[in-house]
């Protein structure tokens, strides 16, 4: 919509205006008309283009042609009863209703080069007076990358709005939340200043276009500003080629800050003729409860009145900014690298894993004991994912405010060039289990009742919705992930767990066909299925933990007859059929695509309210490297010199495609109440698909 203003002009004055080129000026010739006028006619430059019409008229008619070699305005549509009188071969206008528009089609070359006139006419067609109005117009046009083709175009019409879908439009910006520095690390947000070039690539470009006479008219000025709740979310830098640096500052001196929260507003330098300026503009925060992550920055042509008034704005052009969401990466992607940590006691665990590690052709990162502090819960502590925008992406590292002896990893290790941290901090008080990373996973993309969900959607763990004290995910690391939108969040009953983490009943792998990939549940159903088929093939002598240190083996007859055992396990398959059902209608599976791994479950004794374990370790809690599975070792019972446990696996994973690798972590971290997939993370390569391409 083109921008409009009002032009007031007086008879017997000239009215010097700056003119916008793309808007519009609007006139009543009626209010700077002289006692008595009746008509009026107008004359201009060449490049200068104006239109007559009433106010209130519904009935409208083409006036005549203009007269051989008088300047006249194109063709318009005049109303009837207002039709031009044609009076020493110009047009004259009535006066009463009447609005004059005036545009422009190009920017001045010198001050005041363009010129309008309003002649003013008696009853009797006699000249009164006239108004004169001296032009000097400018090109001004704020741009940003609009169409997100990483091309910053020229005024493109859609620059102040933000659409989603692959036909929408609007610019993002990417929160700077990695680290330039190797020494002293924090994220580049928290500090005002550049101190690196590489910094800006981080940024978003937004490109200020000017074309016009040398200087603007004596008090016009530019000015770029922000509103007071932008100036927290961003910061605008100028980039000034050639600038010396200054000695109390120890930024770079080419990109000085222009706006922030301690400046919302900061005058623009106007060049003169063809100008470019860049400006490069930096997200400090992530979308959250608060923050829907729209940014709007303003630049105002200001007009001045007197010394002892503030100038005034006659017109103004915006962008819109889009903070990019933190989007996480699900099983079915392809891994990149993997983290374990060395403690004094899981070397058995550590060489299995770098072997297998080895054979899926990922990089294996050990972080040592001493960096660990003795905490081997790697998964608990962080949760790989990453931001992206049409000009820089790079993995970004969501920090657990569980905050251990793994608590300064993210921070100290994984924050550095291009690799970004955020984090949430509760109150102490509101942290518990379930805040750890284990109960917080990502589907692969599915479909559900005709919605897409092309990046998946983000599963966590909280409390029963009827239970009373029951633990639940602190509320300002849910309330993030719900912020993010492109990974809508499903909340899954784990309060009945010890540990209490989703990754304990479930885990998604990739397989052929159908949605691409199936989810794997934990049934004490179908263990007792299993070990009720050994004990009736005479098996019932078989020893589950046989050849465990200190673990004392027990009969397939010794755990079908324990009904404690079993009535533990009726509530544990309830709780899991619960979210059976949850899972099915937010993911919009079937049966078919879910596949019932034997695991048992047992009572923790010592916990202040019943809940429950893995009896031995826990197969659905692996770690997913391509085709390849690194499954807790269960240590079942034998059959034929192979555990049943392991053949039951290999038989409902290997058909798909899938290649199952079992992995001692009995001692070292079953007993801990955790195994492989607690044990490690894995950073896995982005989707392909764009996330502001979802239709949401």
């Amino acid at each position: 919509m083109i921008q409009s203003r009002t032009l007031r002009v007086d008879y017997g004055m000239t009215t010097s205006v700056v003119y916008v080129v793309g808007t519009e000026l609007n006139v009543n010739p009626s209010r700077g008309a002289p006692p008595s006028s009746k008509f009026f006619s107008v004359k201009a430059s060449p490049n200068v283009n104006f239109t007559v019409h009433s106010v209130d008229s519904e009935i409208d008619m083409i006036p005549p042609p203009p007269l051989p070699g008088i300047c006249t305005p194109p063709p318009s549509r005049i109303p009837l009863r207002r039709l031009p009188r044609i009076i020493h071969l110009h047009p004259i206008y009535v006066i009463e209703n009447s609005v004059l528009s005036i545009t422009m089609s190009s920017a001045s070359e010198e001050e005041n080069d363009s010129k309008l006139s309003i002649s003013y006419y008696d009853e009797n067609q006699v000249k009164l007076e006239e108004a004169v109005v001296h032009l000097t117009a400018v090109e001004i046009s704020l741009d940003v990358d609009a169409d997100r083709d990483g091309v910053v175009e020229k005024n493109n019409p859609n620059k102040g709005s933000w659409k989603w879908g692959p036909n929408g439009h609007g610019a993002i910006l990417l929160v700077n939340c990695d680290c330039e520095r190797t020494y002293w690390k924090r994220p580049d947000l928290e500090q005002r200043l550049i101190s690196e070039a590489s910094d800006i690539e981080d940024m978003s470009l937004m490109v200020l276009r000017t074309r016009g006479p040398a200087k603007l008219p004596e008090g016009y000025k530019l000015t770029m500003h922000i509103s007071q709740g932008d100036g927290e979310t961003i910061r605008v830098y100028r980039f000034k080629k050639g600038a010396k640096p200054d000695h109390d500052t120890e930024g770079l001196a080419e990109y000085p800050l222009f706006l922030d929260s301690a400046a919302l507003s900061s005058e623009v330098p106007y060049s003169g003729g063809a100008a470019e300026m860049k400006f490069y503009v930096e997200g400090l925060k992530f979308l959250d409860k608060d923050f829907d992550g729209l940014i709007t920055i303003n630049l105002s042509l200001l007009k001045p009145i007197s010394k002892d008034v503030p100038e005034t704005p006659i017109f103004t052009d915006k962008v819109v900014f889009k903070v990019a969401p933190w989007i996480m990466t699900p099983n079915i992607l392809q891994p990149e690298e993997v983290f374990v940590c060395s403690t004094s006691d899981n070397s058995t665990f550590l060489e299995q894993m770098k072997n297998f590690v080895q054979k899926s052709g990922c990089h294996l990162r050990i972080c040592s004991n001493y960096v660990s502090r003795g905490d081997r819960w790697i998964q608990d502590e962080m949760e790989f994912g990453y931001i992206d925008s049409p000009h820089q992406q790079f993995p970004v590292v969501l920090d657990s405010p569980r905050n251990r002896g793994l608590v300064d990893f993210p921070l100290h290790e994984l924050l550095g060039p291009d690799f970004g941290y955020v984090t949430r901090v509760p109150g102490r008080k509101d942290v518990s289990s379930l805040d750890s990373f284990g109960n917080l996973d990502v589907s692969p993309p599915v479909t559900v009742n005709g919605k897409n969900y092309p990046l998946g959607r983000i599963v966590l763990g909280v409390a029963f919705p009827t239970a009373t004290g029951g633990r639940s995910m602190t509320k300002v690391v849910q309330d993030f992930l719900r912020a993010q939108k492109v990974q809508e969040p499903i909340a899954l009953f784990t309060d009945w767990l010890l540990v209490g983490h989703v990754d304990e009943f479930m885990t998604f792998v990739p397989a052929p066909g159908r949605k691409g990939f199936r989810l794997l549940l934990a049934s004490p159903d179908a263990a007792y299925k299993l070990f009720k088929g050994l004990q009736k093939d005479g098996h019932g002598q078989a020893k589950l933990f046989e050849g465990v240190e200190g673990e004392k083996p027990v009969t397939v007859d010794e755990v079908l007859s324990n009904d404690s055992l079993l009535t533990q396990n009726k509530y544990a398959q309830s709780c899991i059929d619960w979210n059976r059902d949850v899972l099915k209608r937010e993911l919009g599976l079937v049966d078919e695509d879910i596949i019932d791994v034997p695991i048992l479950f047992r009572p923790w004794e010592d916990a202040a309210k019943p809940r429950a374990v893995a009896y031995y370790p826990d197969m659905v809690n692996m770690i997913v490297l391509g085709k390849n599975l690194g499954i807790p070792k269960p240590f079942g019972p034998k059959v034929n010199g192979r555990c049943a446990l392991e053949a039951e696996m290999c038989s409902l994973l290997e058909g798909l495609g899938l290649s199952c690798t079992f992995i001692d972590d009995f001692t070292s971290y079953h007993q801990g109440q955790g195994e492989v997939h607690c044990g490690s993370n894995v950073r896995r390569q982005w989707f392909a698909f764009k996330w502001w391409n979802l239709e949401m």
